[in-house]
């Protein structure tokens, strides 16, 4: 059956109540939904919900009650009738960061002896290791653990786990994954096993620092955190709060134009900037206490 791909864009928080509804609206029919950020600046965001529809038909009043928008608001893109994941295994080549190569299943046979490998399926969202971002932190992460060996860390928004995963393989260290979002969570607790990680990396739903995982195992000497700029600023006293004097912190998620205030925030905390690395308009920053 054809699949139409509605779509509607508005302000975050309206975007994320819609995206709520909709995810309700939908469980039972397992439509696939997306929400992405269109507009930093402006805090845009354009839903998506890729639905199956009869020849002829049309489910934008049904989506437009689902979402609690206007029906003149939502947009339809009909899209042809294919097999959508094996296109997007296809694009998603292996992804080199140093000794880590970040790849699906399918790509298996591309891991050599040497290499640290972390297994992320497509389809299992937040983080497959393909944004500049994630192979930056990973490529930091390995040219810290050369100088500096690092014992108890915390990978704070970790998505999909790809970081920690890949911390606890090169270090053999104890590695701390937290999300606010549970079902982050799940996706990397999942992750974490099936890179048979279970022993050395374990995972936690947290609100920024404030979760009882957190406490419990602070201060660390080493906090990985690939999120926003936004969050990242505000949450910076947090970051010295819980990281031992001389540890170390990798943060990602920074836009080019917004290093200076990443930078300003953390040295205001007493923290002196090591190395930045650049990858397309994104920058990993390496920060120690």
């Amino acid at each position: 059956m054809p699949q139409t791909r509605y779509f509607f864009r508005g302000e975050r928080a309206e975007a994320e109540r819609a995206y709520a509804s909709l995810e309700r609206a939908y469980e039972d029919e397992g439509a696939p939904l997306a929400i992405i950020e269109l507009d930093e600046a402006r805090a845009i965001f354009e839903v998506s919900a890729y639905l199956d529809v009869e020849e002829g038909g049309d489910r934008t009043p049904e989506l437009a009650v689902a979402a609690g928008i206007a029906p003149e608001r939502v947009g339809r893109e009909d899209l042809p009738d294919k097999d959508w994941m094996a296109d997007v295994l296809a694009a998603l080549k292996p992804v080199r960061a140093g000794r880590f190569l970040v790849h699906g299943a399918h790509d298996r046979h591309r891991v050599a002896p040497n290499d640290l490998s972390i297994e992320i399926e497509a389809g299992q969202a937040f983080g497959t290791g393909h944004h500049g971002t994630t192979a930056g932190c990973l490529t930091m992460i390995e040219r810290l653990w050369l100088r500096r060996q690092p014992q108890n860390a915390l990978d704070l928004g970790t998505g999909s786990a790809v970081l920690a995963i890949g911390l606890a393989k090169l270090a053999r260290i104890p590695v701390l994954a937290t999300d606010i979002d549970p079902i982050a969570v799940r996706v990397a607790s999942a992750n974490v096993r099936s890179n048979g990680m279970s022993q050395m990396v374990s995972t936690s739903v947290s609100d920024g620092f404030r979760s009882r995982a957190i406490r419990e195992r602070a201060p660390f000497d080493l906090i990985v955190a690939n999120i926003l700029a936004g969050p990242l600023i505000s949450l910076a006293r947090d970051f010295r709060r819980h990281l031992e004097p001389g540890g170390d912190v990798i943060l990602s998620g920074i836009l080019t134009h917004q290093r200076a205030a990443v930078l300003a925030a953390f040295r205001a905390q007493g923290m002196v900037h090591r190395r930045t690395l650049t990858r397309e308009e994104w920058v990993t920053l390496h920060l120690s206490r």
